[in-house]
């Protein structure tokens, strides 16, 4: 997609009237890793690159930031004609999503969590968790690495927190495959380690989503590691009209881990919303 960055948007044409557009994560990683499952839905899938990543545009370090992406994404909407999405976003990319949901109601006409929080992640959310200790006590930290460049770091690290992010042995060999694929980059790293980047969660996300009166899912594995479930709840509770899919064997990756639950839950929301 021309324009100042380009973006890169990976898209099917699907069938109706719907829109859904997916935002990953990371920051420094592409929409690949999302495509399975989501290639599945019958809808129009949008999955950009957000800038600076995969195979979109570089801008200067200090663009690196959540407004930036609030335009580009309008772009992505208005490039394609689509005047109300579905807006999916998972880990980073479910803050972004609020964001967007927030400084741009009009366009949002449904919005999914997946793997991430509407709420701030308290530092004892993961207290008397042993299995998660003893995991990310093993995991090698590849930024301590003098050997290694900042992009090498970023993909170094996708590859090291493999157990922390994958819940079921069965389906950690398809994810490493998928991680293969992954165009990784460490623009967003950059500002992050100067100290400069400015988190994309907005104040009073919850309250501010709640009084936008749209649909929302809440779409989490109960074993996530990177974000806590027990977020949920209190979440459903600020949002009165907001609903959940809790998936009991995935972790942050839901969508590898359950990927028939993961696409169901989406297509069932979307059916009912």
């Amino acid at each position: 997609m021309p324009g100042e960055p380009e973006i890169f948007v990976a898209w099917q044409q699907g069938v109706g009237d719907r829109t859904l557009l997916a935002i990953h994560g990371g920051p420094d990683w592409d929409h690949s890793y999302l495509r399975d499952p989501l290639e599945q839905l019958d809808c129009r899938l949008l999955m950009p690159d957000l800038r600076g990543c995969g195979r979109s545009g570089r801008v200067p370090e200090e663009e690196y930031h959540p407004d930036g992406v609030m335009r580009d994404l309008v772009r992505v909407l208005d490039e394609f004609g689509v005047e109300r999405a579905d807006v999916l976003g998972h880990s980073y990319g479910g803050m972004v999503a609020q964001r967007f949901a927030i400084t741009h109601p009009s366009r949002v006409r449904s919005l999914i969590v997946s793997g991430s929080s509407v709420l701030p992640v308290p530092p004892d959310a993961f207290a008397g968790w042993t299995e998660r200790d003893e995991i990310l006590a093993r995991q090698e930290d590849p930024w301590q690495r003098e050997d290694l460049s900042p992009e090498e770091c970023v993909r170094a690290e996708a590859f090291a927190a493999v157990q922390a992010n994958i819940w079921r042995p069965e389906a950690i060999p398809g994810y490493l495959r998928r991680l293969e694929d992954v165009r990784f980059g460490a623009e967003w790293a950059r500002p992050f380690l100067a100290g400069t980047l400015v988190s994309p969660r907005l104040p009073d996300a919850a309250q501010r989503i709640a009084e936008l009166g749209i649909p929302v899912l809440l779409l989490h594995g109960k074993q996530d590691m990177t974000f806590p479930v027990s977020l949920v709840e209190p979440t459903l509770k600020l949002i009165p009209h907001a609903r959940a899919a809790v998936l009991e064997e995935a972790g942050h990756m839901a969508h590898v881990d359950e990927p028939d639950g993961y696409v169901g839950a989406v297509r069932e929301f979307l059916a009912s919303s």
